[in-house]
């Protein structure tokens, strides 16, 4: 860049010198030599030179010659008949000899023509400009001589390098300061731009392109102006955007009216993990301000479909639930099966088999009543597992005989029902031993007669408090303690979610004595299938 301005700049000022020096030599030349003509006019008319051609007085005419070109600074001035020959001459020996002998310009057209010109030619005394003028006679007008009045080339040189001198050094001052105002603009350009040169900037804007397409999540970005500025791939799918049609260049309230990225321009506050809805679809937004220096330049927004996000909470919070349970099982019958060994091995068969028989009792019966209650295989083995994982806790698990669970929709998802009921059944047993100890009970009920599939989970807990009520579904909030609450605050969140996409509603009610109890009710045909939030009542006393 320094380069480019410092070439520029040369050679705007070497033409601009040029063009000067050239135009001022052409001016004095022209400048001496309209001087010279003066100077020819004023010497033709004057009496003395008038009478001295007309008798021939050559002691006069060179004695006037020779005053009036050092009068006027002239190299020479020549006075000639009509003839053009010589009356007056710096040499006195070229007197009485044609003009024509110098340069070869007797003066014609000025003895012919009548009129006065500027000649630039080489003679006796060297290169000069020449102003020659003829003079008349006063009474007929008749062209009696010529007066030619010569100032040296070299004298013109001289002014002309004089004013050169001065012209250059202008010149190249400018030409230094052009230098310097390329290297002050460079480098505040370079700061500008991080100190990149463009091939890195190049390279830089490539790599940002393939990165936004890349990302798998949609990025928006607007200007000062609230215009769009960059938006990959996916935004255009998740928003259901048509690809074709251009969205860079055209304000955001125009493509997103309910749009709140003007407002983070405004504000320049970021805001992350908002839930917002954006042409009829629930996303995850994050949105921050971008700023040069202390001024806020734009926003860029990064967002996912909500419905993305809890589908992979809900399958991580599906697995931790196979896992808990199938860790139970192994550490309940690991237990079991080292008493049956041992007691084989004191002899106690007896005992041997009564334990076997109970066990087995127990568990057949409560998987003869899934199966007959709760058909579907993965309700079933989700309880099974959190029967076990009570048993496990020291707890006990007890579902209500009159229970079933039959009719149950086929678009309604199972496996995030499943975390519903895990989380809600996970959190009564950590409530209830927390605050009873080993031997709790936790109570579900669950029916699908009428229009609603009901679930009820009573637990043995010390109750909601009032002041949490009202936040307890909210992410991240928790009633455990500072030293457990760093895994949990999502359950009941999940939970919330689930209701809000399919339409249900929960209860909150604290028990008599101690416990609560949550009522979850699902519409079997819900009419909407999400909404904007899931109905939440909180009874806090119920003597029952």
């Amino acid at each position: 860049m320094i380069l480019t301005l410092g070439l520029v700049s040369a050679l705007q000022t070497a033409l601009i010198g040029g063009f000067a020096g050239y135009y001022l030599s052409e001016s004095l030349y022209r400048e001496i030599g309209q001087r010279a003509l003066m100077v020819a006019k004023t010497v033709a008319a004057s009496p003395t030179v008038i009478t001295g051609i007309q008798q021939r007085d050559t002691v006069t005419l060179n004695h006037l010659a020779r005053t009036l070109a050092a009068t006027n600074e002239a190299l020479f001035i020549v006075i000639g008949d009509h003839q053009a020959i010589r009356l007056a001459h710096p040499s006195p020996e070229r007197v009485g000899h044609s003009m024509a002998d110098d340069d070869g310009d007797d003066g014609r057209q000025a003895l012919i023509d009548g009129r006065g010109y500027i000649a630039r030619a080489v003679g006796n005394l060297g290169e000069s400009m020449r102003g020659k003028a003829p003079v008349r006679a006063p009474e007929s007008g008749d062209i009696i001589g010529i007066v030619s009045v010569g100032y040296s080339v070299s004298q013109v040189s001289a002014t002309i390098q004089r004013y050169n001198f001065v012209l250059y050094g202008v010149v190249g001052v400018m030409l230094l300061l052009s230098i310097l105002i390329a290297v002050v603009i460079a480098g505040r350009f370079k700061r500008e731009i991080f100190g990149l040169e463009p091939e890195e900037i190049a390279r830089l804007f490539e790599e940002r392109n393939a990165t936004l397409q890349s990302v798998r999540e949609g990025i928006i970005a607007i200007n000062r102006d609230g215009v769009i500025t960059t938006v990959n791939r996916t935004a255009l799918e998740t928003l259901g955007l048509d690809e074709q049609t251009p969205v860079a260049g055209r304000p955001i309230l125009e493509v997103l009216p309910e749009s709140d990225l003007l407002a983070v321009l405004q504000s320049g506050l970021p805001d992350f993990d908002r839930e917002v809805w954006l042409r009829g679809r629930q996303m995850v937004v994050n949105r921050l301000p971008v700023r040069q220096g202390d001024d806020i330049i734009g926003v860029v927004a990064s967002f996912r479909r909500r419905d993305e996000l809890d589908h992979v909470s809900q399958q991580l919070t599906r697995i931790q639930q196979y896992a808990d349970a199938l860790r139970s099982q192994t550490h309940e019958y690991s237990n079991k099966l080292n008493t049956i060994a041992g007691l084989i091995q004191i002899g106690a068969n007896a005992d041997a088999l009564s334990l076997i028989g109970r066990e087995v009792s127990g568990h057949q019966e409560l998987i003869h009543f899934l199966l007959d209650a709760v058909p579907d295989p993965v309700i079933a083995g989700c309880l099974l597992g959190k029967y076990n994982r009570a048993k496990e806790m020291g707890l006990h698990l007890a579902i209500d005989p009159g229970s079933q669970m039959i009719d149950l929709p086929d678009n309604l998802p199972r496996d995030q029902l499943v975390s519903v009921l895990g989380n809600l059944i996970d959190n009564a047993l950590e409530a209830t031993r927390k605050h009873t100890g080993a031997g709790g009970e936790v109570t579900l009920s669950m029916t699908d007669l009428g229009q609603e599939l009901i679930f009820e989970v009573e637990d043995q807990g010390p109750g909601i408090a009032e002041e949490a009520r009202e936040s307890i579904f909210e992410k991240g909030v928790t009633t455990k303690t500072q030293k457990e609450e760093q895994q949990h605050g999502y359950g009941l969140y999940l939970v919330r979610q689930f209701l809000n996409r399919w339409g249900g509603s929960i209860t909150l009610e604290n028990l008599a004595g101690s416990g609560s109890r949550f009522t979850l009710y699902l519409p079997k045909r819900p009419a909407i299938p999400y909404k904007s939030g899931a109905s939440i009542e909180h009874h806090p006393s119920a003597d029952r």
